[in-house]
């Protein structure tokens, strides 16, 4: 009998997304065009309007166009904490910027806001806030110290959809840009993809300009024209980061069960929390206030603890030899070859997120995951653990 394999994460794609991608396929209009200006309309009215979005193929590209949109240029400074993914950083790199890496905060593993007005210097120009697994940073209190010091903020909000702070959706605070990830593990996705949401015209303006080859005229306007309307004009050295119209079509059915997506994460979660809260584990932060405040539940990541029988590494291979995936979210920057040497950066120089980091794990926690797999899953971790 073959053993059962659990992955550690999938996409929930319906037939509903089969259905559509096959229309607009049929449609012959495959890049950027009508489908990504609805997407785009659709998720500011998700977000609650009196935004602009601009869609793009990946975070990573958002988070690049935001920083050139706000101005960061070589020599700049931008502080992020060092509890992140690799693309946080790189960014800031493209524009020959340089990151100022910061400690977590151990309770809620976000960027510890205190330290990041101790890192503030000027050449400081941004920071950039990583709502980690979906619990949102303090965004009231970053925003009030990079007022105080003219700092732009764009949040990396890849985790996020559709997590609130003091019952504010994130993309609703006042921060210069908001970016967002599709990628296939996310809580919606277009297999590849992003959005970057703004409140700023020339913001707004410039993303799109930069996103398609620095072109001041939407290809898709020209080409869709009844008249004549060949000529255009490049204004900047721009990139190729526009999603196309088979991502987005995808994108609106994801969107459309975004809050059905997220309730499924939210009780898979609370299960977690009371099958396992006997154990000799960390479980992870949540929100201040369940009634006002949402986690979107991206990640469910665990400690264990130094009591328990096994090591976080031991604990991973165990649970792989009982089908279960795992991952691990983050391995630190200031852990990872090219940062720490670049930035000659030291582990005692970030005690919570380099503890953090030796007994983190992350569950199976996607929407498509039966209960008989999740009680599977934490049967599993109580074999290993108790």
């Amino acid at each position: 009998m073959t053993q059962r394999f659990i992955p550690f994460a999938l996409p929930d794609i319906g037939e509903e997304e089969v259905s559509a991608v096959s229309d607009t396929l049929r449609s012959l209009w495959v890049t950027t065009g009508p489908k990504t200006r609805e997407f785009e309309h659709k998720f500011v009215e998700f977000l609650g309007g009196g935004l602009e979005a601009i869609s793009v193929n990946s975070a990573t590209a958002g988070l690049h166009l935001a920083l050139e949109a706000c101005g960061i240029v070589s020599g700049d400074e931008v502080i992020i904490p060092t509890l992140t993914f690799t693309a946080t950083a790189e960014v800031i790199r493209y524009l020959g910027a340089n990151p100022v890496f910061v400690d977590c905060d151990p309770q809620t593993l976000n960027i510890d806001i205190d330290q990041v007005e101790a890192k503030i210097t000027p050449k400081t120009k941004a920071v950039i806030p990583v709502h980690f697994a979906g619990l949102a940073c303090d965004m009231p209190k970053l925003l009030s110290i990079a007022k105080q010091h003219n700092l732009r903020v764009i949040e990396d909000a890849a985790h996020t959809l559709p997590s609130t702070f003091n019952n504010v959706m994130i993309g609703q605070h006042d921060s210069d840009a908001i970016v967002y990830s599709f990628y296939a593990t996310k809580t919606i996705t277009t297999g590849e993809g992003g959005m970057v949401v703004t409140k700023n015209p020339e913001i707004a303006k410039r993303c799109r300009v930069m996103r398609l080859h620095g072109i001041s005229r939407d290809a898709f306007d020209r080409y869709t024209s009844t008249k004549p309307a060949w000529y255009y004009e490049v204004v900047a050295p721009g990139f190729k980061y526009n999603l196309t119209d088979i991502a987005s079509t995808l994108g609106l059915c994801q969107l459309a069960k975004a809050h059905r997506f997220h309730q499924r994460r939210a009780q898979m979660a609370e299960k977690y929390q009371k099958a396992l809260k006997d154990l000799p584990v960390q479980l992870p932060p949540v929100v201040a206030d369940p009634q006002t405040d949402i986690h979107s539940w991206h990640l469910f990541v665990i400690n264990i603890l130094p009591e328990a029988k096994v090591s976080r590494d031991e604990f991973i291979a165990k649970m792989s030899e009982k089908g279960i995936g795992t991952s691990v979210h983050f391995i630190p920057l200031h852990i990872q070859p090219y940062w720490k040497s670049e930035y000659n950066l030291k582990e005692t120089d970030f005690p919570h997120a380099t503890k953090y980091y030796s007994t983190a794990v992350s569950l199976p926690l996607y929407t498509k995951m039966s209960d008989d797999n999740q009680d599977y899953v934490i049967a599993t971790i109580h074999q290993i653990l108790s």
